[in-house]
């Protein structure tokens, strides 16, 4: 299926690992211009240089924190300016650090809001404009299947991914009309360095090993696996493309049916 995507020029945020890279390169594979970032130089200079081999000039990797937001605002101008527009949009970050809602404080959510929601409006509002006026644009949010029912121990997660699903679902609406279309992906468990991390810390806490957690949280799943990073890629891509042009305001569960809710 050809996704309509070839020489459209998408940006995804918070991209050199992970989720965010397998997006990043899902989209190449349909023939886009990818603009990549990251927090740490060296590993933006390793998969910099490993890309453009790969794709010549249709791929950038620059360093940004995506919280800091003037760098922000400038690495999407930089993008514009290099390819003539923002065509696509995925918002992503590192999330927030996992916490116990007991153990929440009012410093700790305002970190959280800056990661979660505030660097994600910002970046929506800088791309917004040029999307409108050219009548055509896809925003694709990562966030969590925390929006849909609460992980133990993510407290920030479960209270701001939902607040970033709400502000989404109130822009879809205001924006569609102008061929803007805007979805989020309410993540589920897939194969990352992340998601390697929060085992080592409920193992810390529980006296079980990682190996254990990983079982018990395969568990829960009915698929009976953990997602792989290039299926996740695989959606971030149909999102963005042609071909999902009657799709916005939705809040997809990707999580090998784990989530128990109804819609």
């Amino acid at each position: 299926m050809d996704l309509g995507l070839r020489q459209r020029s998408c940006v995804v945020l918070a991209s050199t690992r992970g989720l965010g890279l397998a997006a990043a390169e899902a989209l190449l594979a349909e023939g886009a211009r990818v603009a990549l970032s990251g927090r740490d130089p060296a590993r933006v200079a390793e998969l910099r240089s490993r890309l453009a081999r790969e794709h010549g000039e249709r791929v950038s990797v620059d360093v940004l924190d995506v919280t800091a937001l003037a760098a922000l605002r400038a690495h999407l101008a930089a993008v514009e300016a290099r390819w003539g527009s923002v065509d696509v949009l995925v918002v992503n970050s590192g999330g927030p650090a996992p916490v116990a809602a007991t153990e929440l404080d009012a410093e700790a959510l305002a970190r959280g809001l800056d990661g979660t929601l505030g660097y994600a409006a910002e970046a929506i509002h800088t791309v917004l404009p040029g999307m409108r006026a050219r009548r055509w644009g896809r925003i694709v949010a990562m966030t969590s299947l925390a929006v849909r029912q609460p992980i133990p121990g993510l407290a920030i997660s479960n209270a701001l991914r939902a607040g970033l699903t709400g502000y989404l679902k109130t822009l879809a609406t205001e924006v569609a009309a102008d061929g803007v279309l805007v979805n989020s992906i309410c993540t589920g468990m897939f194969d990352t360095d992340r998601l390697r991390e929060l085992f080592e810390k409920r193992a810390a806490k529980s006296g079980r090993t990682a190996e254990e957690e990983r079982a018990r949280t395969i568990a829960e799943i009915p698929a009976g696996r953990i997602g792989r990073p290039e299926e996740y890629g695989a959606l971030v891509a149909f999102l963005a493309s042609e071909r999902a042009a009657y799709l916005t305001g939705v809040a997809l569960a990707h999580d090998g049916g784990a989530s128990r809710a109804l819609l």
